[in-house]
């Protein structure tokens, strides 16, 4: 019987290491994590997380399975979706700029108190989906990491691997700022910290989609 030329440890303790340091640096993510937190409530917070998570289990597995060649073979796809998820970042950023448009009675997505979690769940799903340079990062991760061949079953566990190290490092993330002294700096400053990050947002969604 044949025994398989790779050593499974070492495969996933390099997609631990490379998606580690892509998860860590401040994005798109990790502002939304923050503002959701420090202006909303953590279990808000934990609710956004979760929907990053998800993203990111829909970008892992489009990305072992090879979504990068669709793109290679539409291109116009890509741009689309680099477009639309550009347009929803600005978006985004457009409601923390207006007046009320924090977590003060409304959230940042305009939803009322009773539907907040599902909106914050929506919120990160769709701005860690807004990205399509993720699936090219993916891509990217799994062809340096993987070996040729690599099963199926091996791809899910570095999924799932990904999403691991997304929903703890989010989740702390979360806990850190929803702190009683984050909340307190918040309510001092709401306003300038609602520019703040909807500046962020404005600009991460202009790169995206002028970016060539």
């Amino acid at each position: 019987m044949n025994t398989p030329d790779f050593n499974a440890t070492t495969v996933l303790l390099s997609v631990a290491g490379l998606w580690t340091v892509a998860v860590v640096t401040p994005g798109p993510n990790f502002f939304l994590t923050v503002q959701t937190a420090i202006g909303g409530s953590r279990p808000q917070a934990l609710w956004s997380v979760l929907g990053t998570s998800c993203g990111t289990v829909v970008w892992g597995l489009a990305g072992f399975f090879g979504l990068a060649l669709l793109f290679q073979a539409a291109p116009w796809l890509y741009g689309g979706l680099k477009l639309l998820g550009g347009g929803y970042l600005i978006y985004l950023g457009v409601k923390l700029l207006r007046p009320g448009g924090g977590y003060q009675g409304h959230n940042a997505w305009g939803h009322h108190a009773p539907v907040r979690a599902t909106g914050a769940w929506r919120a990160g799903l769709l701005t860690n989906l807004s990205n399509p340079k993720t699936a090219a990062f993916v891509t990217g991760l799994f062809a340096a990491s993987m070996p040729a061949a690599a099963p199926a079953w091996l791809g899910l566990a570095s999924v799932a691997l990904m999403t691991t190290l997304s929903l703890v490092w989010y989740a702390a993330v979360a806990c850190f700022f929803s702190g009683a002294r984050c909340t307190r700096i918040y309510q001092r400053s709401r306003r300038w910290i609602d520019r703040t990050a909807g500046i962020i947002f404005i600009a991460y969604g202009a790169r995206l989609a002028t970016d060539r």
